[in-house]
């Protein structure tokens, strides 16, 4: 059992250091592409495209409280609190993270760590997300 939440974590941390790292990347992207005269318009579809795929996702839940809790957090902090730049970016690994949380629930090997993995991922989120006064 603790090999698997080892992997929980590890998984996690991944998707976390990606997130971060991506987010930086994407400030670089949007500042090139804000200086485009044809900018605002693919925003605004995108915009549409995050919030239909934003309200898919909210409605599904892991079945582990601890990881529905976070997530609802989570969502609700980035769509709140994150630059607009950088909302994209937090929402796709929200999303892969989603998934993989939902399959790990799914197996009964591996259900039982994911409360304590998702209680991690709720602390590291405390810290990681400080920047944008979230609080959770």
């Amino acid at each position: 059992m603790s090999k698997s939440l080892l992997l929980m974590i590890c998984i996690l941390t991944g998707i976390l250091v990606l997130a971060c790292s991506k987010a930086d990347t994407n400030r670089n992207a949007n500042a090139v592409g804000t200086s485009n005269s044809t900018a605002p318009a693919p925003a605004g579809s995108v915009v549409t495209n995050r919030n239909t795929n934003s309200t898919a996702a909210t409605a599904e839940k892991i079945g582990v409280e601890e990881c529905d809790a976070y997530i609802a957090a989570y969502e609700a902090c980035v769509s709140s609190k994150v630059p607009e730049a950088q909302r994209a970016q937090y929402q796709n690994s929200l999303s892969q993270l989603r998934s993989s949380w939902k399959k790990l629930a799914e197996n009964p090997a591996t259900k039982g760590t994911l409360a304590s993995a998702c209680k991690t991922a709720h602390d590291q989120a405390k810290a990681s997300m400080k920047a944008y006064n979230c609080t959770f």
